[in-house]
C-alpha cells in the first residue's frame, strides 16, 4: 500500500472540498482550485478528512494513488496558506524591477526582459536583486519561477545568473594560461 496515498488529508478551517465524479474543487481564503483526477481512484470526503483509495494493486493504480493524494494535499495547502518561490540575481548590474504587474529584468542582455505573470500568480520584488513568486497553485508557481530562472541560468565559472534562494551552484575552475 502506498505510504503517502493512505495518509488522510486534513481540511483546515475555512476550506471546503467538493467532489463531483472525478473533478475536485477546493475553495479557501486564498482562492479556488479545481482539477480532474483519474476516474479509477476514489476520493472520499468525511467531515474534515479526505481519503484516497485505489481499486487494485496494478502498477498504474499504485502510481496514481500517491500522486493523487499529493496533488490534492497541495491544492488544500495552496488555498489555505499559498505557495511562494524566492529567486535571487547574482552579477554586477543585474537587477529586477516591477512595472505594473510585469517583471522587468536587466541581466546583461542588450535589452530588458519583460515577464508577465498569469492570472492568479503574483510577482514581488522586495529588493532589486530578489524576486518572490506567489500563488495558490504549486505547479504554476514553480513553472513561473523556472521560466524566470531560465532567462539567465547560473553559470559555473563566475556563478552569475538567476538562481533559487539557497541553491548551490557548483563552481568550475577556469582555463590555466601558459
Amino acid at each position: 500500500m502506498s505510504r503517502i496515498g493512505k495518509k488522510p488529508i486534513e481540511i483546515p478551517a475555512g476550506v471546503t472540498v467538493a467532489v463531483n465524479n472525478n473533478t475536485v474543487t477546493v475553495k479557501g481564503p486564498k482562492g479556488e482550485l479545481s482539477r480532474s483526477f483519474n476516474p479509477d481512484i476514489t476520493i472520499n470526503v468525511e467531515e474534515n478528512l479526505v481519503t484516497i483509495s485505489r481499486p487494485s494493486d496494478v502498477k498504474e493504480h499504485r502510481a496514481l494513488h500517491g500522486t493523487t493524494r499529493a496533488v490534492l494535499a497541495n491544492m488544500v495547502e495552496g488555498v489555505s496558506k499559498g505557495f511562494e518561490k524566492k529567486l535571487e540575481l547574482i552579477g554586477v548590474g543585474y537587477r529586477a524591477q516591477k512595472q505594473g504587474t510585469k517583471l522587468v529584468l536587466n541581466v546583461g542582455y542588450s535589452h530588458p526582459v519583460e515577464i508577465e505573470p498569469e492570472t492568479g500568480l503574483e510577482i514581488e520584488v522586495p529588493a532589486n536583486t530578489k524576486i518572490t513568486v506567489k500563488g495558490t497553485d504549486k505547479e504554476r508557481v514553480g513553472a513561473l519561477a523556472a521560466n524566470i530562472r531560465q532567462v539567465r541560468p547560473p553559470e559555473p565559472y563566475k556563478g552569475k545568473g538567476i538562481r533559487y534562494e539557497g541553491e548551490f551552484v557548483r563552481r568550475k575552475e577556469g582555463k590555466t594560461g601558459k
